[in-house]
């Protein structure tokens, strides 16, 4: 898009005014000067701060390029008036070039050989692998062993022993060093030497930071996004800390959120009692989607201890000093992070432009008995609030527990835990009521699981049970009892959402009050679930402990040498990503598909497995909201109707065709294909594709709608029931059907079809009725549905059907039955759909359905 740069001087201001084809103007004061820029001043001079000027401007619109160039006002993409934006009015800036963490490898020792061997020392790609997976998974002396093998020594490896393998990993370009320590408490000894694993946790958030990968998933600025009248609630910078810290921050400063995660672990079975004590560490600029996926390596572990045990202590002292213990790891740990919260570190970002960065802790994940420690207090104190066990039950939220609270009080008197120095305590803007955030894992899928399941199972015979619930237990439960579970299952999807309103946060308050203040003060609380971290739990403790000889008295050394092996590879081995581990869309495809050269002979990275793009060549909806996609070959070639009708078990598929013929040619049907002699190809499924009812730009994986005929394992058919638009005069309202075949015409020799039947498949329905709101049964609050009937040719009851076209779908649903007060036991999953005629529109599905149902079924 053009523009044109006019510069003002002003005194000791230099105005730059961009002008851009479209009409919208900015406005930026770039440089200003010790004394006013005049007449007298030199030509070269002026030279320079133009220059200099021209270099900053075209920093600050590469950093802006999506944002309309606009930083204070903003709206976005696709014309949606309804929403709008504003950055904070001290947004940073950008202080020069500075490489990132890719580009900082490339000046390495071995750079200037790696350029045409880009696994030197190792001769390629296959021997690289070979030495990682020798460094990873066997002790040294396995190694040592296996090189010494016949058939090893055959192949000739370059490398010859296990010392020159390890020096040559040890050569390569290597992140965040590691260190260890061994820690005393005066007075306290322990039954073991206490030794402390850690790399500095600034390095770690530095090297985060800069990591290319996520160049195009990174967020700098707070900003305020409000749809229609209401803010939204989502991303931490779109929360109110981000703004109230940006305003004690001096302009042009830059925030870089830490966010820590930890939990204990035992990594001995049975016996042993080893128990290891792992710190995480991310960053909140990193959007929430790809931070929460553990393929996208946006958590580092940056601390590493085992549990102490002291000697000759009473059981009450334990707790302490271990919690003391703790606090003294962590405060060394993130000692200069402290610091970069204070005064601030200049720090490169992915596109290397350099930034003021203030490191403020925003969120720390854990379970309950962990907030306790960290926030010090007692097992029957709330961590957040002054509340204690007496008044959980209350029905308004106690006073917060501030820092400012906490280091003023002492002792049993208040609460407390008897922990003196917290880590926290000169960390600024890092309060315990703010930044230990309601966690979903534990608070919301565990408490669903130990406690509303378990009286659910008193009465009929972890997350997945979630999903259907509800209508397995209405009939069977008294509507009161139905009601609370329905309830707390609410809570724990809404508390799922990764965008908030202030409606919607009013509605959570009759639930939870701590987690509506949560959500206003850091973001969506999806985005601080410990899911990642329990993965993390496997690949840092339990796997690492494996590879050792399980020895409690070496295992410190032992976990500090694999640290260090796993650490010492380039950044190409930590985006090699095996295909089975990939979920669902990666940051670092868009990255390397950016930086790898066009031949593939010449590339070093495995890519990963993303979500096919059904919109980019699947057949699309007249709204192109919803792609589908089939196969190419179908799975019966050519069938007539009659076949179509025997094999379907659909004696109304012929007239039904015929109909919809008649009807999109306006009655007269010009094509040589009939009914009677025509013929069709047939699918047994079709994939349905959306966007994110959170976030249009995401686009979700794909779903499989089933349409098998009668077969053995499913005797009535396999079919899913779908939401499809139909237009009623002038109005389009949403029917649910039962999708049973899907097809499309075959055209005859010579012939072409018409593009009512050529231009997509078809697919024969049958619907449902609505026969019971959400609000007429309060206690199971959802649609109820029935079979829909009417009379036949010969005066028999038919499900009523139809033929429509494929893109008429919107939604997959999932229906269940309604079992009443009790089930038929000659009924399976293969045969319900048909048996059972009533269902309930089970909105729990997965948390897309669920916003969908309450935002799109009217």
């Amino acid at each position: 898009m053009g523009h044109e740069l006019v510069v003002l001087l002003a005194g000791n201001v230099i105005v730059v005014q961009f002008l851009r084809k479209d009409c919208l103007e900015v406005v930026f004061v770039v440089l200003q000067c010790q004394e006013p820029l005049g007449s007298n001043e030199s030509p070269e001079y002026l030279h320079f701060c133009l220059h200099h000027l021209e270099f900053t401007f075209l920093l600050l619109l590469e950093r802006f390029q999506e944002r309309f160039f606009l930083p204070i006002m903003f709206k976005p993409p696709g014309g949606k008036d309804h929403v709008s934006g504003q950055y904070h009015p001290s947004f940073g800036y950008i202080f020069g070039k500075a490489p990132n963490i890719l580009e900082a490898m490339e000046s390495d020792q071995f750079a200037y050989q790696q350029v045409n061997t880009p696994f030197y020392p190792f001769q390629d790609q296959a021997e690289f692998e070979l030495g990682k997976f020798l460094c990873e998974q066997l002790t040294q002396s396995d190694v040592d062993q296996f090189l010494k093998l016949k058939w090893v020594r055959r192949a000739k490896p370059s490398f010859g022993s296990k010392d020159q393998l390890l020096a040559w990993m040890g050569s390569l370009p290597t992140g965040p060093k590691w260190c260890s320590m061994t820690l005393e408490i005066t007075g306290y000894p322990t039954v073991q030497p206490v030794q402390l694993i850690w790399c500095d946790g600034l390095e770690v958030v530095e090297d985060l930071f800069a990591n290319p990968i996520f160049t195009n998933h990174m967020t700098y600025d707070p900003h305020i996004v409000v749809n229609g009248d209401e803010h939204e609630y989502s991303e931490y910078f779109m929360a109110r800390q981000a703004f109230e810290i940006q305003d004690q921050l001096p302009k042009g400063t830059t925030i870089v959120p830490i966010v820590i995660a930890s939990d204990k672990t035992p990594v001995t079975r049975y016996t042993g009692g080893l128990e290891m004590h792992p710190i995480f560490v991310s960053i909140a600029n990193i959007q929430s989607d790809v931070q929460m996926r553990a393929t996208s390596h946006a958590w580092r572990c940056v601390g590493f201890m085992l549990i102490p045990k002291f000697a000759d202590v009473h059981s009450d002292y334990q707790t302490i000093l271990s919690q003391r213990l703790f606090h003294k790891c962590m405060d060394i740990i993130f000692a200069n992070a402290k610091v970069a919260a204070m005064t601030g570190k200049f720090m490169p970002d992915p596109s290397g432009h350099v930034q003021h960065c203030f490191t403020p802790l925003a969120a720390y994940t854990t379970d309950l008995p962990e907030q306790q420690a960290i926030a010090c207090v007692s097992k029957v104190t709330s961590p957040i609030t002054l509340a204690t066990s007496q008044s959980f039950g209350d029905n308004y939220r106690h006073t917060p527990r501030t820092k400012e609270h906490t280091l003023s009080e002492e002792g049993k008197a208040h609460s407390l835990s008897g922990v003196h120095q917290p880590f926290w305590w000169n960390w600024r803007f890092a309060d315990p009521s703010h930044f230990l955030a309601g966690e979903v894992l534990h608070t919301c899928h565990k408490f669903f699981f130990d406690h509303p399941f378990k009286w659910c199972k008193e009465l009929v015979e972890h997350r997945d049970l979630q999903c259907t619930l509800v209508p397995s237990i209405a009939g069977v439960a008294p509507p009161q009892f139905v009601h609370v579970i329905r309830a707390l299952i609410d809570f724990v999807y809404k508390a799922q959402s990764p965008v908030y309103t202030d409606t919607s946060i009013d509605s959570m308050l009759e639930l939870l009050q701590s987690f509506a203040t949560f959500t206003k003060d850091i973001g969506a609380l999806i985005q601080w679930m410990a899911d990642v971290t329990e993965r993390l739990l496997i690949t840092h403790c339990k796997l690492p402990f494996e590879r050792t000889s399980r020895q409690s008295c070496t295992f410190t050394e032992q976990i500090l040498y694999l640290f260090l092996r796993m650490h010492n590879t380039p950044l190409t081995n930590a985006i090699v990503t095996e295909e089975q581990e990939i979920t669902e869309t990666n940051p670092a495809l868009a990255w390397i598909a950016h930086v790898t050269p066009g031949d593939p002979n010449q590339r070093c990275f495995i890519r990963p497995c993303p979500v096919r793009n059904h919109f980019l060549k699947g057949i699309l909806s007249s709204t192109a909201t919803t792609a589908f996609h089939i196969t190419i070959a179908p799975d019966r070639a050519k069938m007539s109707i009659n076949e179509v009708q025997q094999l379907y078990t659909l004696p109304d598929f012929g007239r039904l065709l015929s109909d919809y013929v008649t009807k999109a040619s306006n009655g007269q049907p010009a094509t040589s294909w009939s009914c009677d002699h025509g013929h069709v190809k047939t699918w047994n499924k079709f994939q349905l594709q959306l966007h994110s009812v959170f976030c249009s730009q995401l686009i979700m994986p794909s779903q499989v709608i089933q349409a098998s005929p009668p077969s053995q394992i499913f005797p009535l058919g396999n079919c899913d029931a779908v939401i499809m638009q139909s237009s009623h005069g002038n109005q389009m309202v949403n029917l649910i059907a039962q999708v049973q075949a899907i097809f499309q015409p075959i055209p005859p020799h010579h012939a072409t079809l018409p593009h009512y039947l050529a231009d997509q498949p078809l697919i024969y329905v049958q619907y449902y009725e609505v026969i019971g709101h959400p609000r007429d049964q309060p206690a199971a609050s959802m649609y109820m549905v029935a079979q829909k009937y009417h009379d036949g040719p010969g005066g028999q009851r038919m499900r009523l059907g139809a033929v429509i076209p494929l893109t008429d779908v919107t939604h997959a649903v999932e229906l269940i039955p309604v079992y009443g007060k009790g089930t038929n036991c000659r009924v399976g999953a293969e045969t319900s759909m048909e048996v059972y005629e009533r269902f309930y529109l089970n909105n729990f599905s997965d948390k897309e359905v669920y916003h969908t149902l309450r935002s799109d079924l009217h």
